[in-house]
C-alpha cells in the first residue's frame, strides 16, 4: 500500500484506498539531447500548485469533488534508463492492480515507456494518444535505443501498427514521417482529426501521453527542445477535454523543464493543464 506524500499536488488529500487517480513524479532526464532540467518538474509543479485554484471554470468541475492521491516522487538512478523504467513500471503496475489510474509527472518523454508497459500488461488492446511537437519515432538516437527521441518507436515495438495516434507533430527526420505514414496515425501541426480519432478509439483502453512542447514556445518556453509553430493554450485545453470522453487507463505529462523558464510561467501553464487533465479523465 502506498503512503501519502507530505506535500501534495493542489492540496489534494485523499486516502489511497479511496483514490480514483494516483499521481507520482518521475524526476529523470538522463537522455535529454538539448536542454536538461525536466527532472525538476515534479518538485516545482507540486510546490507551485498551491497558487492555482482547484476549480475549473472551463469544465465547471473542482478537484475537491474528485479523489486524487499523491504518492510522491520515485528515486530514480540518474543516467541509468533501464532501472528507472523498471521502477516506473512497478509503480504504475501497483496502481493499476488496485483499480486506480496512474498519472505520471515527468521527467523526460522516455519515461512514458515504463508506465505504458504496465498499462499494456493489464490491457493488451491498449492504444496510445500522443500530443507532442516531435515524432519520437527514431529507431535509435546517438546509438541508443532508449531515448526521449525513440520512445514512440519503442511503444510501437510493443503495440504494433495502427495503435498510436499522434497530434501536433511538427519536427523529426524525414524518415520518421515516412515511417509514421506506414505504421502510426500521425497528424501534423494541430489537433485536426482528433474528433474522428476519438470516435474510432471510443471504448478502447487508452494511454494518453502529453509532451508539453506540443505548445508553442510562446506559451511554454520552459521545455528541453522547444519547437516554433505549436498549438496555443486554448487549443490544447479543448483537446484534453475531448480526450476525457475516452477510456483513459493511464496517462502522463512530460518535458516541462522549470530551469528553462525561471519566471515560473511555464510551470504555471503545465499545472493548469494538469488540473484540467485530471478533471477531464475522471
Amino acid at each position: 500500500m502506498l503512503k501519502e506524500n507530505s506535500e501534495t499536488f493542489f492540496d489534494c488529500h485523499c486516502l489511497y484506498e479511496e483514490a480514483d487517480i494516483v499521481v507520482f513524479g518521475a524526476p529523470y532526464d538522463g537522455t535529454a539531447s538539448f536542454r536538461p532540467g525536466a527532472r525538476f518538474a515534479p518538485k516545482a509543479m507540486r510546490a507551485d500548485s498551491y497558487a492555482l485554484e482547484t476549480y475549473s471554470p472551463y469544465q465547471d468541475k473542482d478537484l475537491a469533488d474528485i479523489r486524487v492521491f499523491d504518492s510522491g516522487d520515485l528515486e530514480l538512478p540518474f543516467g541509468r534508463p533501464e532501472p528507472s523504467l523498471q521502477q516506473i513500471e512497478e509503480r504504475a503496475s501497483t496502481i493499476l492492480a488496485h483499480g486506480k489510474l496512474p498519472l505520471m509527472i515527468g521527467g523526460e518523454h522516455l519515461l512514458t515507456l515504463g508506465a505504458l508497459k504496465a498499462a499494456h500488461a493489464r490491457h493488451p488492446e491498449l492504444c496510445v494518444v500522443h500530443f507532442d511537437a516531435h515524432t519520437d519515432l527514431r529507431d535509435s538516437y546517438l546509438g541508443e535505443k532508449l531515448s526521449h527521441a525513440t520512445v514512440m518507436r519503442r511503444a510501437w515495438d510493443i503495440l504494433g501498427d495502427g495503435r498510436i495516434w499522434q497530434f501536433g507533430v511538427r519536427s523529426g527526420e524525414r524518415e520518421e514521417f515516412v515511417w509514421a505514414g506506414e505504421h502510426t496515425c500521425l497528424h501534423k501541426f494541430s489537433f485536426a482529426g482528433l474528433d474522428e480519432a476519438i470516435e474510432q478509439l471510443r471504448g478502447k483502453p487508452i494511454y494518453f501521453t502529453l509532451d508539453m512542447d506540443v505548445l508553442d514556445p510562446g506559451y511554454l518556453p520552459g521545455t528541453g527542445t522547444p519547437e516554433a509553430g505549436g498549438v496555443d493554450f486554448n487549443a490544447l485545453l479543448q483537446a484534453i477535454i475531448k480526450i476525457g470522453a475516452l477510456n483513459i487507463v493511464a496517462c502522463d505529462i512530460v518535458e516541462l523543464s522549470p530551469p528553462c523558464d525561471l519566471s515560473g510561467a511555464s510551470t504555471s501553464v503545465a499545472l493548469k493543464i494538469l488540473r484540467e487533465m485530471m478533471l477531464a479523465i475522471v
